[in-house]
């Protein structure tokens, strides 16, 4: 309920003193949005004017907004890629930045098979931490009374690593779940976790999952929300529960925290919390044993108001799934983030999944945005972009590419986004998330272009040699049916000599060859995370790719300009490829991943 002291907002009325505060710096960051970039500008060439990157460009101390846009280059991470290396050599020189790089966050994306490294400076921390501390002032506008519960999150720590130069690189959430600003956060009502620091800071995933799932089971009647960072982890924490709720049942039962959780930290803390209960284990397995799921969100945690998960983007796709297990929760994407910065928060958190708009707070960094133009062709863009649009002055209904500049010294830098904007938050643009350039395939962290899927391709090929048998065409699809989802490809083979096909294993091995030659975050995702299922290959008869080409062209495609797409989610062309595959093949291990696997150093 609102404090009656406190003036309201024009977002609407605040739940308490604290909420107010943030709103009100919500309204000034949205409404003076070109001075805030340009004092942002100034502010970043002022700061690092000493690097050697900017010193490169010959700025001379310049900080207006025409030298830096005649002068500074737009590049993407490759263009990087000698400067970051230096850095992660240990060269502590001012680089990028005239403050020292504190460590590296790790990338989705990725540049040559491995995660890209995104250099970052301490005081980001604070940077991200202010975009966070608005979420739930947001969030209390559109749901009462969350101040009266917990939530059920499902946050897990990622493997980390050092370079040559004794920098850490990990994921940008490790890095913040690791860092004093969320292990001493202080205590806010509207903001408690039923899972314990211990838990979410064990890396092993297992025991991480095991104790969370368990303090969750343990509040049921105290969760007011339940949510992870991503859909498909949200789905991976339900898949857990189906197998897994005999031994948490179990637990709950005897009061006794099940042995294959180890770690020291986390007994100390559960012996606390893990009480004997028979009552609540017989509910457990009466909701669990048999084999309807249905709305199992709703039914073991009755209080829930919402879910908490990106599902824009590639998650999208999970989006049934979530609505099956939830009993049509709404769902809830409250930030726009990536590794390389924080970027904006969605003012209507309660929107449907398809109308999430984000709006880009000033304040973290400078924006630019690369016009699109889908009727242009690649090469002329290429060589001829249109020149990049501030943030006050993008136009509505347009799709562009999110360019950046960060106090951590990333300048006029490519993220690879594509947004729309559809309108605007007084003077701040609302973008919707359009997708990811030249990603192919995505289940979760993973990220698969064209080539790299080529590649494995013809790597798999190589075991078919033998039979005298090659791949004619193929396609992909990204399988969300299964939790965790899975890579499926199409393969038209054509085999010379029918007495000699290549076996089922021969097959097997296939999958597990295309795996091993996927980046280093997909195999993560295998290995590491389990968020990622075993590759499969479906071989279809001959022809087929025919009649895709047919079909195509009865829907109105060209004949002379067909190509086949080398990703397919429209159901017509699916349940076509599905009727007709002769075999099913799927990778017998999973591939090879260490922390310690990064060609980059």
């Amino acid at each position: 309920m609102a404090v009656e002291s406190v003036q309201p907002s024009p977002l609407g009325p605040p739940a308490c003193e604290m909420d107010a505060k943030a709103l009100e710096f919500i309204e000034e960051m949205t409404t003076n949005v070109d001075a805030v970039q340009e004092r942002v500008l100034a502010e970043i060439l002022s700061r690092n004017a000493k690097t050697e990157y900017l010193k490169r460009f010959k700025l001379n101390g310049a900080t207006d907004r025409d030298s830096f846009k005649s002068k500074i280059p737009v590049i993407t991470y490759e263009d990087l890629q000698p400067e970051i290396q230096r850095i992660a050599n240990g060269d502590p020189s001012p680089i990028l930045s005239s403050h020292p790089i504190s460590e590296f966050l790790t990338s989705s994306g990725t540049s040559a098979g491995e995660r890209k490294l995104m250099p970052t400076i301490t005081e980001e921390l604070d940077r991200r931490q202010k975009l966070y501390s608005l979420l739930m002032p947001v969030m209390n506008l559109y749901v009462p009374d969350l101040d009266k519960g917990k939530g059920l999150y499902f946050l897990f720590v990622k493997a980390e690593t050092k370079t040559p130069g004794g920098l850490l690189a990990r994921p940008v959430l490790t890095s913040y779940y690791k860092s004093d600003h969320f292990k001493n956060r202080p205590y806010d009502p509207y903001n408690v976790y039923t899972s314990p620091n211990e838990a979410i800071l064990c890396a092993d995933s297992f025991q991480s999952m095991y104790t969370q799932m368990l303090c969750g089971l343990l509040m049921r009647e105290e969760v007011l929300r339940v949510g992870a960072v991503f859909a498909s982890g949200l789905l991976r924490a339900i898949r857990f529960l189906q197998l897994h709720w005999k031994l948490l049942a179990e637990d709950i039962t005897t009061g006794n925290l099940n042995p294959m959780v180890t770690d020291p930290s986390i007994r100390a803390c559960m012996s606390k919390i893990l009480k004997p209960n028979p009552e609540l284990a017989e509910f457990i397995t009466l909701e669990c044993v048999g084999e309807n799921w249905a709305g199992i969100v709703r039914r073991i945690w009755p209080k829930t108001k919402y879910l908490d998960v990106i599902v824009t983007g590639a998650m999208a796709q999970y989006i049934p799934t979530l609505e099956y297990y939830s009993a049509g929760l709404p769902m809830a994407c409250t930030m726009y983030a990536s590794s390389e910065c924080y970027f904006g928060l969605n003012l209507k958190p309660m929107t449907k999944p398809s109308e999430v708009v984000y709006t880009i707070m000033p304040n973290m960094c400078y924006y630019e945005f690369l016009p699109q133009d889908p009727s242009a062709p690649a090469t002329l863009s290429r060589l001829s972009p249109p020149p990049l649009v501030d943030l006050a002055d993008v136009e509505v209904g347009k799709e562009y590419e999110l360019v950046i500049s960060t106090f951590s010294g990333l300048c006029r830098y490519r993220v690879g986004d594509i947004l729309l904007v559809t309108g605007f938050y007084n003077k701040a643009p609302q973008f919707r998330f359009i997708r990811r350039k030249n990603v192919l395939l995505s289940i979760d962290a993973d990220k698969t272009d064209e080539a790299e899927l080529q590649k494995a391709i013809d790597n798999a090929s190589l075991l078919l040699r033998d039979f005298k048998t090659s791949v004619v065409e193929y396609t992909s699809y990204a399988d969300t049916k299964t939790i965790p989802g899975h890579y499926v490809i199409y393969w038209e083979l054509l085999i010379k000599d029918p007495t000699n096909s290549p076996t089922e294993g021969t097959l097997n091995q296939c999958c597990l060859s295309m795996e091993e030659s996927m980046n280093s975050v997909y195999r993560q995702c295998r290995v590491a995370d389990n968020s990622i299922g075993p590759l499969e290959i479906r071989v279809v008869k001959n022809g087929t790719f025919e009649e895709l080409m047919d079909y195509a062209i009865s829907r109105g495609a060209s004949i002379n300009q067909y190509k086949v797409p080398r990703c397919v989610n429209f159901t017509p062309i699916l349940e076509l490829l599905d009727s007709r595959v002769v075999s099913k093949h799927f990778s017998p291990s999973a591939p090879h991943w260490t922390p310690e696997s990064r060609h980059l150093f």
